[in-house]
């Protein structure tokens, strides 16, 4: 008899970081992606605002619009159930006030099936985080390249070089945590300062292009396979180039088609020979 799995809880995330077991994120915005998220045990499956870029083709993620997200979050929760949900709470859509965040993050919750959020800042937009976790949305923080500013961060750089820029990380980090979040992410920083934060917070990190000694580590799904064709950051490790692969089954297909052998006889259905004569009588056709 197949075993069942577990769903995946904040406890049980919690107690992964006690047993310093390894913690798997993946950033998916699909239901193909999310089957096998599902399959094969991926503990939090985050539906990224930088879905835009990958699905939608944005330029960046600043444009992702409120219904892209929730469009992204529906269809992914069709497909995934025992991984943790989560939304990558899009652009402005927790910053201006806690009653906007606490609305925003409600309707995911409701008509999108998230379960938890994440929400990308610093300790400026701690109080509308403190809202949403208080109305009993769990959250997860997000610090160092945070993509919603990057105009200010210069690029999308490394962050937590200096001493001074690795202090006001932390800092975010902390006013984060103080706020309630179960978790935090670290984005493109230094090693040192995603391992302070794993060694110092009692709640899990997770490192995107921050190391390997976090509490577990995200990824972004496209990069995995190489498929968003503008650009595969450093941190990311290509499995399987797919598209060279895909380029291939296209062009076999057109090939196929254009030489009549697909679709072939072992994908078409034919009448009975009794039946195709009395329809050819009936239509007056003589079938070559």
């Amino acid at each position: 008899m197949k075993e069942q799995k577990k769903k995946v809880t904040i406890p049980y995330l919690m107690e992964k970081k006690r047993k310093k077991e390894q913690i798997t994120m993946m950033a998916i915005y699909d239901y193909p992606n999310a089957v096998v998220a599902e399959r094969t045990g991926i503990d939090i499956v985050c539906v990224s605002d930088s879905g835009g870029m990958a699905v939608f083709g944005k330029e960046n993620t600043t444009s992702v619009t409120f219904e892209e997200c929730m469009i992204m979050m529906q269809t992914v929760s069709r497909g995934c159930k025992t991984g943790l949900r989560m939304l990558d709470m899009p652009y402005m859509s927790f910053h201006t006030s806690p009653e906007k965040a606490i609305e925003n993050a409600a309707r995911f919750v409701a008509e999108g099936g998230a379960e938890v959020m994440k929400c990308e800042g610093n300790r400026h937009h701690a109080k509308n985080i403190e809202a949403i976790v208080k109305a009993g949305i769990p959250v997860m923080g997000h610090v160092g390249v945070t993509p919603m500013r990057i105009t200010q961060l210069g690029g999308f750089i490394a962050q937590g070089k200096t001493g001074d820029r690795a202090k006001e990380i932390v800092d975010d980090a902390m006013a984060m945590y103080e706020a309630g979040c179960f978790s935090i992410l670290c984005e493109v920083t230094t090693s040192e300062v995603c391992e302070y934060l794993t060694e110092t917070l009692p709640i899990p990190v997770i490192s995107l292009g921050a190391g390997n000694k976090a509490d577990g580590v995200h990824i972004i799904t496209c990069d995995l396979f190489k498929l968003y064709d503008r650009h595969t950051p450093r941190h990311s490790k290509v499995y399987v180039e797919l598209l060279p692969i895909m380029e291939k089954v296209f062009r076999d297909y057109i090939a196929d088609v254009t030489s009549h052998q697909y679709p072939g006889p072992e994908h078409t259905v034919f009448m009975q020979q009794s039946e195709l004569e009395k329809f050819s009588n009936l239509v007056d056709w003589h079938k070559a």
